[in-house]
Order: C-alpha cells, then structure tokens, then sequence
C-alpha cells in the first residue's frame, strides 16, 4: 500500500508517498480504509525530529487521527462490523491507505458528516469534550473563557462550551474575531491588543468566569487565575507560549477555592484514552448528528501533497483543519 513516509528529519519537503507494508491485526484492531486524515502540530514535530526515533506507539508512519471505511476485523472486535464509516485516533500510521485502529479508539461517524470533514473531528472535539464537559464540568448559565480560539482544539471547545450551555468569551487574533464569533462565542477579544483579564472583570461587573479553558500556558497562567471567580476551575490542555514555568498566586489559589486541572492525551494510558472516546461517543456524537457541532475543514490535500499541508500549516493555515485525503 502506499503511505506518507520521510527518509531524513527536516523540512516538509522530505515527505513523500512511498510503498509501505500493510498493518498487522491483532485481536482488538479494525482494518480501516483510509479516506482522511488530520494534520496535527505533532505531526510537524515528528517530522521534524523533535521526538527523536519515537513514535505514539502503533505505526512509525505519521497521522493521528483518521476516517475511513472498515474493511476487516480483528477476531476480538464486537462493536464494529466491515463496511461500517468509522472516525478514529491512532498512535501514529493515519497517513497511509489503510491502517489499523484499536476499536476503543473509534467511533462510529454520524450521520450527515461525510467521510472527509469526519477526519477533522476526533483529536479537536475529543480532547475538546475532555476539557469542557468533564473537567471543566461547564453547565447551563456557566461562563467560560477559551484561548486560542481559532486554533483546531480551541474553536472544538468554542462549540462544545456553547452547545454545553455556556456563555462563552475567547482569545484569538484580530483575523479570526469574526470566524470565533460565528462558532458561538459571545465576545472575542484580540490578544494582541486587549487586555482579557481587564476585559473579563469588565464584562463580568467583576465577578470572573466560572471557568478557563487554556492552551497557551506561561504568564497566562497568573493572569487566567485572577480572570476565574471564587470556586472556579482552570484548565490547561497545552503550552503554546513554550513556557512550562510559571509563577502561581498561591494565596488566589487557596482563599479562592480555585482549581487548576492539566491534561494532555499524548501521555495518558491506553484505557484511559478509551474512557475518553467513550464520554465523547456517549455526549458529543448525538450533537453532531443534531448539526449542533460541526467540524471545520479549511483545506484538503491528497497524500501526495504532504509536504503541501505540512509548509501550509506551518504559514498559520486558516480557520479550520487541514487534512489528507486519499482522494487524488
């Protein structure tokens, strides 16, 4: 079969289409017929070296996330059947024609999405279910604040806050206000040039918000503490700024009652992972179905355009995901 491979770490250039052997099953895998795959910022990372000869744990080959149509079963496998549309994530090997998923890491793809926008769902709205439903726990009439709204994961939990129930504000630049508004935040602030934390006191009449949802890290952190109100809880799914430490007001902290939760996929087991797959299966899939959530896809490359994707994601994209496709 032929898959997306690279001879030497470096530049998007070393990607290209090779012939690469098919995937093993073993018990609990479902055999997928690759029709989309995502395009991560870890995929960039990999390619690059920055994990040195390590991969996420299947494949070597990259991709982790991935749509397609089953093609066979593993002799374990009760919960999907060949010829099923399944959306899955995968420790790597998404970028081939087909490839193999453990069947606690799929699900079934609702009905009205299409194959190729199901490819941009389930790493964004995944770990976006994750941090706004069941650790941030945002109910009806809750506030939430999210960063790096226009991001894949951040505009996930942009709808994913509102269909929840929340009132939500957002981060993002000036570019991507509108587009951010247009998912369901309510107010959008440029963080280049605004202040968010004097914005919030200032919509909030001083109060804060129930929650923060953050992927940016560093000297946000301080700033996103003061933004919540007493008993709120702060979320940190990433570390864009490249800033792991950080100052924390303590005495904020502990008279505030405040919460502060981090999370990141990558490291967590692989039953915790399924765990994961099955709250989103159980809460998020029916408000796909719905048109309540929607994926969004900005542009589509065929694999034999890797390289493509990978310079086109690393000029910033646009709002929305950018995938590979088995499609020429």
């Amino acid at each position: 079969m032929k898959g997306v491979v690279y001879d030497r770490f470096g530049a998007p250039e070393m990607l290209h289409l090779a012939d690469v052997p098919m995937p093993e099953l073993r018990p609990d895998d479902l055999l997928v017929r690759v029709a989309a795959a995502g395009v991560n910022r870890a995929d960039l990372m990999q390619r690059e070296g920055f994990y040195g000869d390590r991969h996420f744990g299947e494949s070597a080959l990259l991709g982790l996330e991935l749509a397609g149509e089953v093609v066979a079963t593993g002799c374990a496998v009760t919960a999907f059947r060949p010829g099923e549309r399944v959306m899955a994530i995968v420790g790597g090997g998404a970028y081939a024609a087909f490839a193999r998923v453990d069947q606690g890491m799929a699900a079934r793809v609702p009905d009205g999405v299409s194959l190729v926008d199901a490819g941009a769902i389930m790493e964004s709205f995944v770990t976006a279910w994750e941090a706004a439903s069941h650790l941030a726990a945002l109910a009806p009439g809750e506030s939430v604040l999210v960063h790096a709204a226009a991001g894949g994961v951040g505009s996930a939990v942009v709808q994913v806050a509102h269909a929840l129930g929340a009132r939500v504000y957002a981060t993002a630049p000036a570019s991507r206000l509108d587009a951010v508004r247009g998912i369901g935040a309510a107010m959008v602030f440029d963080y280049r040039t605004e202040d968010f934390e004097a914005r919030i006191r200032e919509e909030t009449d001083g109060r804060g918000v129930d929650a923060v949802i953050d992927f940016v890290g560093g000297a946000w952190l301080a700033r996103n503490l003061r933004s919540l109100r007493p008993g709120g809880r702060l979320v940190q799914v990433g570390i864009l700024s490249g800033e792991d430490d950080a100052v924390i007001p303590l005495n904020l902290l502990l008279h505030n009652h405040l919460r502060l939760i981090g999370t990141v996929m990558k490291s967590r087991t692989v039953d915790e992972k399924r765990a994961m797959i099955r709250r989103f299966a159980e809460g998020a899939l029916p408000l796909f179905a719905q048109g309540t959530l929607r994926p969004l896809v900005y542009r589509v490359f065929p694999f034999a355009q890797a390289a493509a994707a990978h310079a086109e994601m690393e000029r910033g994209g646009g709002f929305g995901k950018i995938l590979l496709t088995a499609q020429a």
